[in-house]
């Protein structure tokens, strides 16, 4: 491992490039546990971290990835041996130390997680998107939906944590209801469930905003943010909830107090980044065995990590449908 190959970000002025590189074992940040890297995924954060004022990344240089699922090569921890199949994601991995576009990874065993029944390409090929999807889904559960209270919608619907939340969301009985701009998606995200798609939220994007508009959704998730989630949160029924954790859409959030004094909604923010690890690993733990999607293979592409620059812009012009798995054993 003394030299390995990575895709390293670099900025320069107001210009960010990425590019292959040698590393050396010396490049990779402290920590206990050292990986092997075999996937990683593309996430919109991913894309951010080679977009000029994007904000996600502390300092360049930088290996983006903010996921990654590999195998032990190297452990000061007890709680990981050499060969164990892991999964790590969110905290600084690719914003503030390096990521999972490298052949290697080094990673505090309290950031780290083990795959248990599923496969590091199937780790990946959740990754960040699913395991958000899945802590979206899992907040409407605690709050308290049921499929008997009525129809949920995902927005966004055809994106990486979209596509995801329809696959659990309809695995679970709930009546789905994917709100997407492509059209293309439909069949795919029928395939995964949705008893309905619709168009982008709201309908009429000039339209002025309401703060209370008649019930369409005993739930919602959100991805998107900015107009659609005010739309969303609008339209909610009485005591449903939306899990949010998208801002594609915008950052900013043009409401009113009413649908939370008026119908006793929740706005749940989803944030996987600062996650602790225990209820991390009991998750993961889920999404290996009730919780596992039942689609992946009908969401899921592979780039080689030589390529992956191609769809990071693909993701920020907002023109990528499901998840991309990123080679990086091998894609180089």
């Amino acid at each position: 491992m003394e030299k390995f190959p990575a895709l390293v970000a670099r900025q320069d002025g107001d210009q960010i490039s990425a590019a292959l590189q040698t590393l050396s074992e010396a490049d990779l940040p402290p920590g206990d546990v050292t990986i092997r890297v075999l996937y990683s995924s593309v996430n919109f954060k991913d894309a951010l971290a080679l977009t000029p004022g994007g904000g996600v990344v502390r300092h360049y240089p930088v290996v983006p990835g903010i996921d990654l699922t590999g195998e032990v090569v190297d452990s000061q921890s007890a709680e990981f041996a050499v060969g164990d199949a892991v999964v790590a994601h969110g905290y600084q991995i690719g914003t503030g130390h390096h990521g999972g576009y490298a052949e290697y990874a080094r990673l505090p065993a309290d950031q780290v997680v083990s795959l248990g029944a599923l496969s590091p390409r199937d780790g990946a090929a959740i990754g960040t998107a699913g395991f958000t999807a899945a802590m979206s889904v899992q907040a409407l559960n605690d709050w308290g939906i049921t499929p008997q209270d009525g129809p949920v919608v995902v927005t966004g619907a055809s994106g990486g944590v979209g596509t995801v939340s329809v696959d659990l969301l309809a695995a679970a009985g709930y009546q789905v209801v994917a709100s997407t701009g492509k059209p293309q998606a439909t069949d795919l995200l029928k395939k995964l469930g949705a008893a309905e798609v619709i168009g982008r939220l709201p309908g009429d994007p000039d339209a002025k905003p309401r703060p209370l508009a008649k019930t369409r959704w005993a739930a919602g998730v959100d991805c998107v943010g900015g107009a659609t989630l005010a739309d969303v949160l609008s339209a909610v029924d009485y005591r449903g909830a939306v899990a949010a954790s998208g801002l594609t859409g915008g950052v900013a959030l043009h409401t009113t107090v009413m649908p939370f004094i008026l119908r006793g909604i929740a706005l749940l923010g989803i944030d996987s980044v600062q996650l602790p690890i225990g209820p991390r690993r009991d998750l993961w733990a889920r999404l290996g065995d009730s919780l596992r999607p039942r689609h992946l293979d009908a969401v899921t592409s592979e780039v080689d990590v030589k390529d992956v620059v191609g769809v990071l812009d693909q993701v920020r012009a907002g023109a990528f449908t499901g998840r991309a798995v990123v080679r990086v054993a091998g894609g180089f």
